[in-house]
Parts: C-alpha cells; sequence; structure tokens
C-alpha cells in the first residue's frame, strides 16, 4: 500500500487538488510559487526544505486547462502542458517515482464517442493537443500512468450547458475519489485508465446539480468542440468489480 505522506501533487490549489487534499490529507501539496513545474532550480529549492524527502507517487495534475484561453496563448500552454509534464517526468526518474498525469478525453476528435483506451487519439483544439504533447512524453516514462477523464465543480459553474455535446464527465468529487482509489489500491497499475460515467449530454450532466441551467449549442461558441468524446471505463469498472 502507498503512504500518504510519500505522495507529491502538483497543481494541489486546483479545482480537482482541493479534492485531493480532502481524500489524501498527509500527501504533500507545495504550491505554484514553492514549487514551479517548469523550473528546476524551484523544485530543487523545495526538495531541500524538505531534506529531499522519499516519494513514492508523483502526481501531475498542474495543468493550463482552458480551450478558450489556450488559443489565445498556445505558447503558455505548450510550456506548462508540455514542457512542465517533461520536467515533473526528469523528477520523477530522479526519485525513481512512479508518474501519474491527468489527461483528458477531448484527445479524442469527437466523432463517435464511448472511446477505450486503445482508440485513435485526435484533438480538435489547441489545449487537447497540448494534453495529448504531455500523453506522449510521459509514455516514454514506463512507470507511469496516464488517466484520461472529464470532470467540473460539483455544482455546474455555468448558465447555460450544450445539448448536442456527449460526455462521460462527473463531478470533480466523483472523479478524486476514483483516482485516490487507483493510487491507493492499485499502485502497479501502469499505461493509461480511463474514468468517468455514463454517457449523456453537458445539458443531462448540467441539470443533475443545476436544475434550470440553460441551454447551448457548440456552434454558439468560437473555439472548436467535440460533438462526444465519452468513455468507455469498463477497465476501470473491471479492476474494481464495477457494475
Amino acid at each position: 500500500m502507498i503512504k500518504e505522506n510519500e505522495i507529491l501533487v502538483t497543481g494541489g490549489s486546483g479545482l480537482l487538488g482541493g479534492e485531493f487534499q480532502k481524500l489524501m490529507p498527509k500527501a504533500e501539496y507545495p504550491t505554484h510559487e514553492e514549487f514551479n513545474i517548469m523550473s528546476h532550480d524551484s523544485q530543487v529549492k523545495w526538495m531541500k526544505s524538505k531534506n529531499w524527502k522519499f516519494f513514492d507517487v508523483l502526481v501531475h495534475l498542474a495543468a493550463y486547462t482552458s480551450p478558450p484561453k489556450v488559443k489565445e496563448n498556445p505558447i503558455l500552454a505548450m510550456n506548462v502542458n508540455i514542457k512542465g509534464t517533461i520536467s515533473m517526468i526528469s523528477l520523477a526518474k530522479f526519485l525513481a517515482a512512479k508518474l501519474i498525469y491527468l489527461s483528458t478525453d477531448y484527445v479524442f476528435d469527437g466523432s463517435k464517442g464511448n472511446y477505450n483506451e486503445h482508440s485513435p487519439v485526435l484533438p480538435v483544439n489547441k489545449y487537447a493537443w497540448s494534453k495529448l504533447g504531455g500523453e506522449c512524453v510521459v509514455r516514454m516514462y514506463d512507470n507511469s500512468l496516464t488517466i484520461r477523464t472529464s470532470f467540473g465543480e460539483n455544482i455546474f459553474p455555468y448558465e447555460k450547458a450544450f445539448t448536442d455535446q456527449w460526455t462521460s464527465r462527473q463531478s470533480v468529487s466523483i472523479i478524486a475519489k476514483k483516482i485516490v482509489r487507483i493510487i491507493k489500491e492499485k499502485p502497479d497499475l501502469t499505461g493509461i485508465i480511463h474514468i468517468g460515467g455514463d454517457r449523456k449530454t453537458v445539458y443531462e450532466y448540467a441539470r443533475e446539480s443545476k436544475p434550470d441551467v440553460g441551454r447551448l449549442k457548440r456552434a454558439d461558441v468560437d473555439f472548436k468542440v467535440p460533438r462526444d468524446t465519452s468513455l468507455d471505463c469498463s477497465k476501470y469498472k473491471a479492476l474494481f468489480e464495477e457494475e
């Protein structure tokens, strides 16, 4: 079993990182100011402050995740999502630690849905390309696990939701529990795994926490939104004997 105090998590101040801190309070969650994923010097300084503490698992959650903002600033996305991930792989290798990388269902083109771990990838926007770039470099490190998923705030935060986009998205609290379960109960799992719920429209997903949410079409926004990125999560279900 993995010990919580031997887990290092980047992106601890983010939405998913906040849920992690509730579930694994003894893990280490350095702030961006004290542990910059793009700065080797920053990482060394923080590690020295911890007396070069042993870590068995590095969970890499830090990322630049907004598709519209990535469209405006792709260079920053490349630096954070690809170069930053390379930096975390180097640190994991130095520590002889397992690396867990959080990816996205947007690595698929959305033409059919129900994608499994072996389905061909073809992103439709720059955010997803940057996350796929992270996936590619993670696969160069054998002791790694890539988790593809989709999650949102526990209460849907927007006024409208897509009625013509299908997803396996779940609330962040549910996804966090599933990831932590993998970390703690399946420490030897490597490769790629999909995590999510049943296929539904984003509108249907949003109504679960916000019944009065409005309707929105993909054509109403000025960035590319894939039609159906729902995931086949049967591998996860089989691991934990879920229906």
